[in-house]
């Protein structure tokens, strides 16, 4: 498939992005003999699910349901997502042979390491004739009479491509710093296609003043806890951080949060402070309130809490009704308001992304323009944090890939 600069290499499919969404259309757009290349500017492909999971890849989520993404339309995944399951992963996992454990609320991870995914998508794209070219740069895509022009650059060289499909796999702005871009944006927007609004997802919130001065004192310190933004509620891990608040509770809520808006914190869920706070009063009287608390929560924050409410050295006994309310409302009900997040730098992904409304939620194809295809985080479809959007990866790039399969 290879061209010297100035010739033109003709193609079936050309896919737009070397990632998990990318990588997965290739390989079933080339079942039935197509010839599909899958380009991408970076030196490796699927950087980003190489650093995934802590380096073990989160690859799915026993528990992926059309409830877990959030999308100005909420039914465009459904399709997708019900006819390439998780369950359709697992098993390539285990034809592969990679070793695989659940970690905590169905997260599916790499025994070994997330270079096991990488390679399974590249043995994939293998088995059909799909071939990679990377560290070569998009120059320009047109619409043919037949399909589509493209211009890279490779090694120096501009190099012509005409392809009858085009699979935009190009991600979204999370973690710049491994190449993210607007470029799949701009490829809908160059085809008339809408892009909704875009924002860092999945990310740590920040906050100034007062506030961050409390987090700072805490950083290190981690909770099991409820965080609630609106009616939307996630039970998990928090932690804080010398920025703010992080930790899954917090990457979750984010997605939902919206500028102004507070964010309610259960640093206790399932425990009521006011009940045993009452209790230790007439029944431990003559104990610290610090020794009291410290068997439910981390030393550090007893003290915090503790020193704010200037009830470092109290006894339980001393506990006067009104700042007794006050703990338990600090424990059970902190109402905090972030001024921020720290954006697209640590974001895992990127809310919002190309318009469903201009795409077939069967294949993926824009309605307008057939034979070109969104896949993956560059759609406005996004998960929740515990291997979802790597569901959708999957689920998008089966969808696109298996249509345009289907086709040849």
């Amino acid at each position: 498939m290879s061209t010297a600069s100035g010739q033109t290499t003709a193609l079936d499919t050309l896919v737009i992005g070397a990632g998990a969404a990318g990588m997965q259309a290739a390989a079933f757009a080339g079942a039935q003999g197509g010839r599909v290349l899958v380009l991408d500017h970076a030196k490796a492909p699927g950087e980003k699910i190489r650093i995934s999971g802590g380096g073990r890849c989160n690859f799915t989520n026993l528990y992926a349901e059309p409830k877990n993404f959030l999308s100005q339309n909420p039914h465009f995944a459904k399709s997708a997502l019900k006819r390439y399951t998780q369950w359709d992963f697992i098993d390539l996992v285990v034809r592969h042979g990679i070793p695989y454990h659940e970690k905590t609320l169905g997260q599916l991870f790499c025994d070994t390491s997330a270079k096991d995914i990488i390679r399974l998508l590249l043995d994939e794209m293998e088995a059909v004739g799909a071939q990679l070219w990377l560290k070569t740069r998009l120059v320009s895509l047109e619409k043919a009479e037949t399909g589509f022009t493209a211009t890279v650059e490779r090694e120096g060289q501009h190099r012509q491509l005409t392809a009858r499909n085009v699979v935009v796999a190009a991600g979204g702005k999370s973690i710049p710093k491994m190449g993210a871009s607007n470029l799949g944006y701009q490829i809908a927007e160059q085809f008339g296609l809408a892009v909704t609004e875009t924002r860092p997802a999945l990310v740590p919130l920040t906050f100034t003043d007062g506030l961050l001065e409390h987090c700072k004192s805490l950083a290190g310190v981690a909770v099991d806890a409820r965080v609630s933004c609106g009616k939307t509620s996630f039970d998990e891990a928090m932690l804080f951080t010398h920025r703010g608040l992080s930790g899954p509770s917090i990457l979750q809520i984010s997605s939902y949060w919206r500028e102004s808006a507070g964010v309610r914190v259960d640093m206790a869920p399932g425990w009521s402070a006011e009940d045993d706070l009452r209790a230790w009063r007439t029944q431990q009287g003559k104990k610290q309130i610090s020794t009291l608390l410290s068997e439910r929560l981390p030393a550090r924050l007893v003290e915090s809490l503790l020193g704010e409410a200037n009830l470092t050295a109290a006894r339980a006994g001393d506990l006067p009704d009104k700042k007794l309310r006050a703990l338990a409302e600090r424990i059970n009900a902190w109402s905090v308001l972030p001024t921020g997040t720290e954006g697209y730098r640590t974001a895992e992904v990127t809310l919002g992304g190309v318009d469903t409304r201009a795409l077939s939620s069967q294949t993926m194809e824009a309605r307008d323009l057939p034979g070109l295809y969104f896949i993956g985080e560059v759609v406005d479809v996004t998960g929740w944090l515990g291997g979802y959007n790597f569901q959708w990866a999957w689920s998008s790039g089966w969808a696109a890939g298996t249509a345009i399969s289907n086709r040849s």
